[in-house]
């Protein structure tokens, strides 16, 4: 579950994020440190899988700060992932983010290994889900090793802009080769929030770009959070149109548990038949740390002979 219903509540990356803890602060330097432990037993949709622990995520994360004075702050975060080791039993972690930046006022700048500002979009809330990408955004492309990315936040609007730089060649050892444009802007009135992203990409060694482009809205009713999203590709190197829906409503039954319900289509030109999955999940909170929930989720699609799949599981992050 990687999504936040309400885009305009997420920090820039000059902010931090706001579970991380604050291990040292003086004489205008911050460093803080969050983590985010999650792992379950799962059996995934699709044909006879079997169950499994399975680990995600299992991260570390270091944010920095400089004050520099005259609303100006030098930042930098270096984050972990030991996901893949866990699960493959291989030494050491794998470097999910490393980049550098400055912030002024409500603005920031920063280049590195990092997110794709079409990271931002979407509004699914699965823990997992095996058979569909989150969004064409998620599909396509949402994060590199040379990527220069600027964020604004202001007070009801959220406005984020990226461009991974050209690679060489597909040999360079990139997480993505080629050229992305990204752009996403959020804005919240009265309950209701409103998105939109485009993604311009063009992958090492294609002929012609992948248009991406995409709208979403929720509205908070109180009782329940309701949102929807729809992406679509252009993808002209293989003449196909790639379409993709989302609906997901989120049901606070208690002040400690939500209930979240959703499903998301696919539409590929180049396919015969679209694939739908839906999902079903509940997640309980402890009241005393609320950083502390345990989880359950069924899933099925209407891919051919796929059964239904499961996961139980427990979350610690700071």
């Amino acid at each position: 579950m990687k999504k936040l219903l309400l885009a305009v509540a997420v920090s820039t990356v000059a902010a931090g994020s706001v579970n991380a803890a604050t291990v040292y602060e003086k004489d205008g330097f911050t460093y803080k440190l969050n983590g985010d432990f999650q792992i379950q037993f799962r059996q995934a949709t699709g044909f006879d899988e079997r169950a499994e622990v399975e680990y995600d995520d299992l991260e570390l994360k270091n944010y920095v700060a400089y004050d520099l004075g005259n609303d100006l702050t030098a930042f930098g975060r270096l984050d972990f992932g030991f996901k893949d080791a866990a699960e493959k039993g291989e030494n050491g972690s794998n470097l999910e983010e490393a980049f550098v930046g400055l912030k002024y006022g409500v603005a920031s700048v920063s280049f590195g290994k990092q997110n794709f500002a079409g990271d931002e979009f979407g509004i699914e809330e699965a823990y997992e889900v095996a058979d569909i990408n989150e969004d064409r955004f998620d599909a396509v492309g949402t994060d590199g090793d040379d990527t220069i990315r600027i964020d604004v936040e202001l007070e009801n609007v959220y406005i984020a802009a990226s461009h991974e730089m050209k690679t060489s060649d597909d040999n360079s050892g990139d997480d993505i080769s080629g050229e992305y444009y990204d752009l996403f802007a959020a804005t919240e009135l009265a309950g209701l929030e409103l998105a939109a992203a485009y993604q311009q990409a063009k992958e090492f060694g294609a002929a012609d770009t992948k248009n991406t482009w995409g709208l979403s809205a929720s509205y908070d009713f109180g009782f329940m959070n309701l949102a929807a999203d729809y992406s679509m590709t252009d993808d002209k190197e293989n003449d196909a149109d790639i379409a993709q829906y989302n609906v997901a409503a989120v049901f606070a039954v208690a002040s400690t548990t939500d209930v979240a319900v959703g499903m998301g289509n696919v539409d590929d030109d180049n396919k015969a038949d679209d694939v739908t999955e839906w999902y079903a999940n509940v997640t309980y909170k402890f009241p005393q740390a609320k950083n502390v929930s345990v989880f359950a989720e069924i899933a099925d699609s209407d891919v051919d002979e796929h059964d239904m799949g499961m996961l139980a599981g427990m979350r610690v992050k700071f």
